[in-house]
């Protein structure tokens, strides 16, 4: 990794930092409103990187597994229930998704090599799913009378967030081994992965501070 690199994975480690510091500030003008849980989650995300970034040898953590198994899964859930449960209304669509998701482990496990931080056959089908549901909201907000009071709205920064980090990261991830052959394009993408996930945490920090508090 070059320094540059290694610069911008500590920016988007900042930015997570940000982020879950953020919450912790505003929690009790949303602790009761299901917000809380976005407030919770980029403190469980945040310490989740911590462990790996400071104390991965001291606590065993298995970078592979822990990050597959446990920081992927809560992430891609999470935020199925935030855009199809909680923010488009649709329980079932909830479910679908968490469950097919959830599935794709069997082929990963029975198909494709597991021994890579990121599963791209399962970061892709859970990158397809949330941008599945990134749509609907962008569709739900273009349309709705609430669309010139954008800058209030909590989903109109996590939405562009999302976009950025996770949808615009898709092609990476999906074929990060067959970029490394082009390492100039793989490095030019992997800044944009660093970059992106910085900006998308400052987003969720900002949905706190600009978002309207409501229910």
């Amino acid at each position: 990794m070059t320094e540059f690199q290694k610069f911008f994975l500590q920016f988007m480690y900042v930015g997570e930092g940000i982020a879950a510091l953020t919450s912790l500030i505003y929690f009790n003008r949303v602790k009761k409103q299901y917000w809380k849980y976005l407030a919770l989650y980029l403190i469980a995300i945040f310490l989740c990187e911590s462990a790996v970034k400071w104390a991965e040898k001291p606590l065993h953590i298995d970078r592979v597994k822990f990050y597959n198994y446990f920081v992927m899964p809560l992430q891609f859930i999470f935020f199925y229930w935030l855009y199809a449960k909680k923010s488009l209304k649709k329980t079932t669509l909830f479910y679908i998704f968490a469950a097919i998701y959830l599935l794709s482990f069997i082929p990963n496990a029975l198909f494709f090599s597991n021994n890579k931080v990121v599963y791209s056959f399962n970061y892709t089908f859970g990158c397809l799913f949330l941008m599945v549901l990134v749509i609907m909201e962008y569709y739900k907000q273009v349309n709705s009378s609430e669309i010139l009071k954008f800058s209030t709205n909590k989903m109109f920064y996590i939405n562009l967030g999302i976009t950025l980090f996770y949808i615009g990261t898709l092609p990476f991830m999906t074929f990060m081994s067959l970029l490394w052959e082009y390492r100039n394009i793989w490095d030019l993408y992997f800044a944009y992965f660093q970059i992106s996930g910085a900006v998308m945490y400052l987003l969720f920090a900002s949905s706190f501070i600009w978002g309207k508090q409501s229910f």
